[in-house]
């Protein structure tokens, strides 16, 4: 699933983007990626591209939030998160900062 939504947000030209491995950090997902379009347009027409492969290729439906307005579309595919941004919402929320893998480690206390 990963490759087939690196594979699409490279054909749509999206920019920017980055995979963020989860294991062992949350339940939510196993991998989030993050990628910006360059105008609400783009970022829908990325977020289409990434739902339509979805389906053409058997994951099911995704749950999509965001396609509307297009300044954040979320695609939850269960394992995998795709956040779809205009650059300066991602800039705003920064995520990469948020999940990254310069993220110290959460001690337990003990």
């Amino acid at each position: 699933m990963r490759s087939v939504a690196l594979a699409c947000l490279e054909d749509m030209k999206a920019e920017d983007t980055v995979e963020i491995d989860l294991v062992g950090r949350t339940s939510l997902a196993d991998a989030m990626i993050i990628t910006s379009g360059r105008s609400q347009r783009h970022v829908g027409s990325i977020a289409d591209k990434v739902i339509q492969e979805f389906k053409t290729r058997g994951f099911g439906n995704p749950r999509v939030e965001g396609l509307p307005a297009c300044d954040w579309v979320l695609i939850d595919a269960g394992d995998l998160l795709v956040h779809v941004f205009r650059p300066e919402v991602r800039h705003f929320y920064n995520l990469e900062k948020i999940w990254g893998a310069d993220r110290p480690a959460d001690r337990l206390a003990g």
